[in-house]
């Protein structure tokens, strides 16, 4: 008989994609992942996945039975959620993909509060410049620069937020303070390295400015930020995250201003587990705190 237990961590090994990664993650030793895929294929009569010294390759009947493993994942949840008394107490771990200037300007200021009210809830903040795969469940709940493609997962916008074009003051001394949009063209800019941004939405630079001109590129906001505040050159920054920063200057604020959009996602049968609730009611709470800062 199918064991739910080492269907669980065959799902693991699928989407860790080594069984050493996959122990770490569901909080066993290596054997014991390897004895229970052993169990799972002797039960099945099929070999799940090719080993060899560089870790494992899944076979066609690996792939034919994920999809299975998966539904039956989705059930015990949904039914987990569906029991739980609501005056128990809150606790579990939950784990939130945001974007970096999200994770370290909105939700990390605030993870004391959601402390204080649960504490048996451990709250992982995964800061990704890269859309997390809730499918793979690499997260439970994830923050998005757009919504995702349709599947198994609800969707609804968090926020809407500004980005604005900052100097430093010693870059604006040095080189002068743009005072029209055909002004930039004379400066530097610091932006994205286009192929590791995760959203296109990401590059907001080449909607003000086709072309500028680039002295500095990185896959990190915070990076940008820091470059743009050593005087490197002019950035496109987060509102809420620049302005109040005093060595930052805003340029061109009645000119040029971009609006983008934070999404709330999640898998549909994780969204009735008390502890994916909580966090969830955490992050309309921060929003709703600082939303005239955004």
């Amino acid at each position: 008989m199918l064991s739910s237990d080492e269907l669980r961590l065959f799902l693991a090994v699928m989407r860790e994609g080594n069984m050493l990664a996959a122990a770490r993650r569901v909080g066993v030793d290596h054997s014991t992942i390897a004895r229970r895929i052993t169990s799972l294929e002797a039960t099945l009569g099929a070999r799940l996945f090719d080993r060899s010294p560089r870790g494992v390759t899944p076979t066609r009947a690996a792939f034919a039975l994920v999809g299975h493993a998966e539904r039956i994942e989705s059930e015990l949840l949904a039914a987990a959620g569906s029991v739980a008394g609501r005056d128990r107490e809150i606790e579990g771990t939950v784990r939130l993909a945001t974007p970096e200037a999200c994770a370290s300007h909105l939700v990390a200021p605030h993870v004391a509060m959601l402390r204080a009210r649960h504490p048996r809830l451990t709250l992982e903040l995964a800061s990704e410049s890269r859309a997390a795969s809730l499918s793979k469940r690499e997260a439970d709940i994830a923050v998005m620069l757009k919504p995702p493609p349709k599947g198994r997962l609800v969707t609804r916008k968090l926020a809407d937020y500004r980005l604005g074009l900052y100097a430093s003051r010693d870059y604006l001394d040095r080189h002068g303070a743009p005072a029209a949009r055909t002004d930039l063209n004379r400066h530097d800019f610091v932006s994205y390295i286009e192929e590791l941004a995760g959203f296109p939405e990401m590059i907001a630079l080449d909607q003000i400015l086709p072309g500028a001109r680039i002295g500095f590129r990185s896959s990190s906001s915070a990076a940008q930020h820091a470059a743009v505040a050593s005087g490197m050159g002019i950035g496109v920054l987060h509102v809420f995250a620049a302005q109040d920063d005093d060595r930052l200057t805003r340029i061109l604020p009645d000119e040029i201003e971009v609006w983008r959009s934070y999404w709330l996602v999640m898998h549909a049968d994780l969204q009735r587990l008390p502890r994916v609730r909580a966090t969830v009611e955490f992050m309309d709470e921060v929003v709703r705190a600082i939303r005239e800062r955004l």
